[in-house]
């Protein structure tokens, strides 16, 4: 399934940075393959690698501020609280389904357990 985490509003220049988010991604993941191939503004950065559900895909939009993820639930709200960790606290982040089914406010601080009972309650 599709998840997305977004900055809510304008960014003011903010992106993440690429390289703690890497680190990261290869911290959870044994094998991580990373390809920095531009295929398009959603896709500027791409990690693929494989969970314990099967493999999984984050991708990240050329402005830094939005990380694509296709992966199961539990990996993306992992995703969604590492890339909050990232963002500064001024900056509002939405986490959501690619679908649109449920979007949640992801504030500063907000642990994955906090998120999945967010998620639950919205869907």
């Amino acid at each position: 399934m599709t998840f997305v985490v977004v900055v809510e509003g304008d960014a003011h220049g903010w992106r993440v940075e690429q390289d703690a988010l890497t680190a990261a991604v290869c911290a959870r993941w044994a094998e991580v393959e990373i390809d920095s191939t531009r295929r398009s503004a959603v896709q500027s950065l791409i990690w693929r690698f494989e969970t314990e559900n099967g493999p999984g895909e984050a991708y990240l939009h050329e402005d830094g501020a939005c990380l694509y993820m296709d992966v199961w639930q539990e990996d993306a709200i992992w995703l969604a609280t590492v890339f909050r960790e990232l963002t500064p606290e001024d900056l509002d982040l939405v986490f959501c389904d690619g679908c649109y089914a449920f979007d949640v406010r992801l504030v500063a601080g907000t642990a994955e357990a906090d998120l999945t009972e967010l998620v639950t309650a919205a869907e």
